[in-house]
């Protein structure tokens, strides 16, 4: 299996943000604000949004190539070393008109004090410029995920997937909105709870959310949609079932990423031909062990491996 995760070509596609992590301790309240103070001890520089996804793959033991919009200040420098460290191919578009998507989160006694974000959406000419790219990458990758964080880096999908879709390759899509007509015709999308009810309304029961997913899998015309439903695990919604996979057992530390390993984790067994239930298993035992770490985090090969069954090894 490390051979062909070896050999498999990704594409990540969507909004990119550094995260920045300070980490301290709390020990006095502030005399100028009923606020505590955090002496910061260290930080920490992660990939974060689509980048997070590319990080993952990799971490995994697969090839991802990132395609995204960056503004052209300090942050996007940081971020191409960030990513250069990680391993991650990628090809970011400048738009100088836009701040590059940036959240400093403050976390004091392992517990987030604060968020501070800076994001703006990129313009018009950036995402045709992204486009004329994606072009040219998407020939030579295996499979393409996109990751919407709603930042404005996707605004255009709807003209993209059926770009992957001619090349008789899958798309994976990780969404976000009210509006899920832009992802028609994806292999699979893969909805929290949350986004899911933004989507298709809230509902009173087990059954009748499943007949809710249902009906969006079909409306979309999708292979597969994977609901993620933190301590009550996933459901996998295909033509004719559903499946549903209880959460692994662990203590939830941080659920912040947890969509990014998911579909990593979709997006890597089926690149090497595994079958959906093997790539929920994956993806499930994947987010059992990220939502135990703090903060942006990945699941290496190394750790996932010893948890999957012999079939999915070979």
């Amino acid at each position: 299996m490390r051979e062909r995760l070896a050999r498999l070509k990704v594409l990540v596609v969507g909004d990119v943000m550094l995260d920045e992590y300070w980490f301290g301790d709390v020990n006095r309240i502030s005399p100028e604000a009923p606020v505590p103070i955090v002496k910061v001890a260290r930080s920490d520089e992660r990939p974060g949004g689509a980048a997070n996804v590319a990080w993952n793959i990799v971490a995994l033991g697969a090839q991802a190539t990132l395609l995204s919009v960056v503004g052209a200040d300090s942050v996007a420098e940081r971020l191409r070393k960030v990513l250069d460290t990680c391993g991650i191919a990628h090809h970011l578009e400048v738009d100088p008109a836009i701040r590059t998507t940036f959240k400093l989160r403050i976390i004091g006694q392992q517990q987030q004090m604060l968020r501070v974000d800076f994001e703006d959406a990129p313009s018009r000419e950036a995402l045709d410029a992204k486009r004329t790219e994606f072009g040219k990458l998407v020939a030579d990758a295996d499979l393409v995920v996109f990751s919407d964080y709603r930042k404005g880096a996707l605004d255009h999908i709807a003209e993209l997937i059926p770009l992957v879709k001619a090349l008789g390759k899958a798309v994976l899509v990780d969404p976000k909105g009210k509006d899920y007509r832009r992802y028609a015709g994806a292999t699979v999308i893969t909805p929290n709870r949350g986004e899911l009810a933004d989507a298709v309304g809230t509902w009173s029961s087990p059954e009748e959310m499943d007949a809710k997913a249902e009906a969006l899998r079909v409306e979309l015309g999708l292979e597969a949609l994977l609901v993620t439903m933190s301590e009550q695990g996933m459901k996998l919604f295909q033509p004719g079932s559903v499946t549903h996979r209880p959460a692994q057992a662990r203590e939830i530390f941080d659920v912040s990423g947890a969509g990014d390993t998911v579909i990593a984790a979709i997006a890597v067994m089926l690149g090497i031909g595994a079958s959906w239930d093997e790539a929920v298993e994956m993806a499930n035992m994947a987010a059992g062990l990220v939502v135990s770490k703090l903060g942006t985090s990945v699941v290496t090969f190394d750790e996932i491996a010893p948890l999957l069954g012999s079939g999915a090894m070979s």
